[in-house]
């Protein structure tokens, strides 16, 4: 698979609403709420799908901008509801679905929420090795009031142990979203630990991205009882922004993974 990006077009990624929500955020800001969430495709660790369950956990930790990863859209195995919708509707957010796959009669990929119009919502697709898992990046711009344009961008990267595709889908992320350009957020499941060399390349002094979690972050993965750290919210231009808080959100049941939210000043 290449590196170039191109509009949502090939499995039909569109914009799943255009929802407004009422918050004094949207009235000027001087920080921004950023959730990261791989969903497990709504199913908990009890078993149960339940999209209320996981949308309660988006509403509790008001965020602005939502990284949500393995997304179903009208597939068997979730009674073919369009799960991209649901989140919009239950979140009362502006959301976007780029889709990763085909996918037992729909679809696989990630949503993009904000609470603010997206703007050239698209999908970047990372490069991988034929046979597995297709691997994207979802972004749209978004004009943040008291702040300006901002880059929000949702990812995940390749699962597998040995971390050549990732190597390379990083490699592919540094050069589509260059950190000397339009402030960016880089939000999701990276599928690497923070001493891998995956991490290192994101973070190292050449590349302007700074992780707004720190050394002492949280671990992530599994939500029940957590062992590694996987999940990340990168910022761009390093220096532009302002960590005021980053907490893992102790919700152990609702996916395989816990949320990851970040706020940060500017």
């Amino acid at each position: 698979m290449n590196r170039r990006t191109f509009l949502a077009g090939l499995f039909a990624s569109t914009a799943v609403g255009c929802q407004s929500s009422t918050s004094s955020t949207q009235t000027g800001t001087r920080h921004l709420r950023v959730l990261s969430y791989n969903l497990h495709h709504g199913e908990g660790l009890d078993g149960r799908v339940d999209l209320e369950r996981i949308s309660r956990a988006i509403r509790n930790a008001k965020a602005d901008f939502v990284a949500l990863q393995e997304v179903d859209r009208k597939a068997e195995r979730t009674g073919d509801v369009d799960q991209a919708s649901e989140y919009v509707r239950l979140t009362q957010m502006h959301g976007w679905y780029g889709a990763a796959m085909p996918f037992q009669g729909g679809e696989y990929g990630q949503v993009i929420l904000s609470r603010w119009p997206l703007i050239e919502p698209r999908v970047v697709r990372l490069p991988g090795t034929k046979g597995r898992e297709p691997r994207i990046a979802t972004t749209a711009l978004v004009d943040v009031p008291g702040f300006g344009r901002v880059r929000f961008v949702c990812l995940h990267l390749d699962a597998t142990r040995e971390d050549a595709d990732r190597w390379e889908q990083a490699g592919a992320l540094l050069k589509e979203f260059p950190s000397n350009g339009i402030p960016t957020l880089l939000a999701g499941d990276f599928n690497a630990t923070p001493e891998s060399r995956v991490m290192n390349r994101m973070l190292s002094s050449e590349t302007g991205w700074a992780d707004t979690a720190g050394a002492n972050a949280a671990l992530t993965n599994p939500a029940d009882v957590p062992k590694v750290r996987i999940d990340y919210v990168l910022a761009a231009p390093r220096g532009k922004w302002r960590v005021l808080k980053s907490t893992v959100i102790p919700e152990a049941v609702a996916s395989d993974h816990r949320p990851l939210l970040v706020v940060l000043g500017y």
